[in-house]
């Protein structure tokens, strides 16, 4: 035979490739998805702080009933963190931030980022402080 010839294989020997190859996808997707919650404070969720939304159903904390410690990744930088369940309680009950949002940056990279978009407003001509468009005193 050629070399760069495909053989020929039936329905059922090709279905059967494609299912052994779709298990072992599922076994390193739940592996890499494994993770150990941190122990730390459980911190009651107010659903009815929670800004409305048009979902079909609840995100997990609001069925726990608690918000839990989080580890995330770092968008930019790659370092792992920590979105604490008071921090979490804070940003969904009291900023309104979507229940569907979790933290994607680090408080480093955050800062980094608040500050090129400042930057950015500057450059663009748009970069009067709320405290200069509003009248109050500089310190």
């Amino acid at each position: 035979m050629k070399t760069g010839m495909k053989t020929c294989k039936s329905g059922k020997q090709r279905a059967a490739e494609i299912k052994a190859a779709r298990r072992v996808q599922r076994q390193r997707q739940a592996v890499a998805c494994v993770r150990v919650w941190p122990v730390g404070p459980r911190v009651p969720v107010d659903a009815s702080k929670l800004v409305p939304n048009n979902s079909y159903g609840w995100p997990d904390f609001v069925l726990r009933g608690y918000y839990l410690d989080r580890v995330f990744r770092c968008r930019d930088c790659g370092a792992e963190g920590l979105w604490t369940a008071e921090r979490q309680r804070w940003w969904y009950e009291v900023a309104g931030g979507s229940q569907y949002s979790t933290a994607v940056r680090c408080a480093a990279c955050r800062e980094q980022e608040r500050q090129r978009k400042q930057a950015a407003r500057l450059a663009a001509g748009h970069g009067a402080k709320s405290d200069q468009f509003y009248g109050r005193p500089q310190n």
